[in-house]
């Protein structure tokens, strides 16, 4: 299956934010539901709309224009002043529970980011599915609406996110562009400011779909590079990936919030068998191998708790990850159910950094450079004929970490899933619908 991506954008983040807070300092007025806006300074009136409600929307108040402007076109305007320190607050709140849903995301302001489907997809039955359980989480949890655009382009997903608004899910997928963007004035397509929609204009190019048909040469006379920007965005042309901040040297890890509490030991082992594999294969592709391993638990009841080991030698195999994440689960788990699960890789080294070898992996004829030949974890204690006979053992799942990742990079996260993974089948309720 091609790439999906998710582009997530706060509704009217600035208002929404400051109307929130105010409610919460005691306001009887929300300021999302009457004729409002953020920017400038209303003793002063001057400044720029920064951001608008609905109810203002309907005066034909647009972001970016004059405060006299919009007041002139609403009189009984209610302007509230920017407040950037509660806007960062805001965002650091809505990507820590991004992060929470999936590891994989790219923030590029301080209301929106990307978010790659890739390491969740075998939760959910669908993008759609996921992207929906994504944005009713933000409004049930931190009280403001998102956006979700769908796509396997990026710029496709940013548009398909400021479809009609507010709170909804949009698809625009390459095979959907001729039908739901080219209609669209090219004013609509993201990059195309006011000078570039003139200059198309001239060119009697009104529309997405007459920038998609135009000749990408003329283009680039009237227009140089960005024209030619213009007509690959219009095409859905974006090969760019979601660009994840690599982890630092300190460790690497992933967790997740999950849809329904864990309440069995069970379920926490299958949701830990999925991230020990996005853990494992980001080790991995770093060229990292890890001494520590760590899990952490969020209860039902926010408490958090979490439990650290270090292995006997450095490793980035999946299976081993996974049981010494269930062993470290088991230890610490008290019986409450489960909201989030977390596993933590720590003290990193290269593939193939020399380290120290253990008893163990002498008395197992181990070679330390080669984290295939891990020792399974929980049995160090074991005669040395059982640790010899776990030494191949380890060295067929190193290989077949390596094939499984072969084949996810050829043809998709997944080409190749875990049965106990498989995502759960359809319930048979009706779809909800999409755009």
């Amino acid at each position: 299956m091609d790439r999906i991506i998710f582009h997530i954008d706060v509704n009217s983040a600035y208002l929404s934010w400051s109307a929130l807070e105010k409610l919460h300092s005691g306001s009887d007025v929300d300021l999302r539901a009457i004729p409002a806006i953020v920017g400038g300074d209303m003793a002063m009136r001057h400044g720029v709309v920064l951001a608008k409600s609905i109810p203002a929307k309907a005066y034909g108040i647009v972001t970016g224009e004059p405060i006299v402007s919009a007041m002139r076109k609403c009189p009984g305007l209610v302007i509230e002043p920017p407040d950037h320190g509660l806007y960062s607050r805001r965002s650091h709140e809505l990507m820590a529970l991004l992060g929470d849903i999936c590891p994989d995301i790219e923030q590029v302001s301080v209301d929106e980011c990307y978010m790659d489907y890739s390491p969740i997809r075998t939760r959910y039955p669908s993008p759609e599915d996921a992207a929906h359980t994504i944005k009713d989480r933000v409004r049930e949890q931190l009280h403001f609406t998102v956006n979700v655009g769908i796509s396997d382009r990026k710029v496709l997903a940013k548009m398909a996110s400021d479809f009609r608004k507010p709170d909804l899910v949009h698809t625009l997928y390459s095979h959907e562009i001729q039908e739901k963007m080219w209609p669209l004035p090219v004013s609509a397509l993201f990059m195309c400011g006011p000078s570039s929609v003139e200059a198309l204009r001239k060119l009697e190019i009104l529309t997405i779909g007459d920038l998609a048909r135009a000749d990408r040469s003329v283009l680039e006379a009237h227009l140089k590079s960005h024209g030619a920007l213009l007509w690959e965005y219009a095409n859905g042309i974006d090969d760019s990936e979601v660009a994840v901040a690599h982890a630092d040297a300190k460790g690497i890890g992933n967790s997740t919030t999950l849809s329904r509490d864990a309440e069995d030991r069970d379920t926490a082992h299958l949701v830990l068998l999925s991230l020990a594999e996005s853990v494992a294969r980001r080790l991995r592709d770093a060229g990292q191998c890890c001494l520590m391993v760590s899990v952490e638990i969020k209860y039902s009841t926010f408490r958090k708790a979490s439990h650290q080991t270090t292995l006997f030698s450095p490793t980035n195999q999946t299976d081993l990850l996974y049981r010494t994440a269930c062993s470290l689960f088991d230890e610490l788990w008290d019986g409450t159910p489960v909201r989030l699960l977390g596993i933590r890789s720590s003290k990193l080294s290269a593939i193939g950094e020399p380290v120290q070898m253990s008893l163990f992996d002498y008395a197992a004829g181990i070679s330390p450079n080669l984290p295939q030949n891990q020792l399974p974890a929980g049995e160090p204690s074991g005669d040395v004929s059982a640790a010899r006979q776990a030494a191949p053992a380890g060295e067929k799942r190193a290989r077949l970490d390596a094939a499984l990742d072969s084949i996810r990079k050829r043809y998709g996260e997944d080409a190749v899933v875990r049965g106990s993974l498989m995502p759960p089948p359809a319930d048979g309720k009706k779809g909800r619908k999409k755009s």
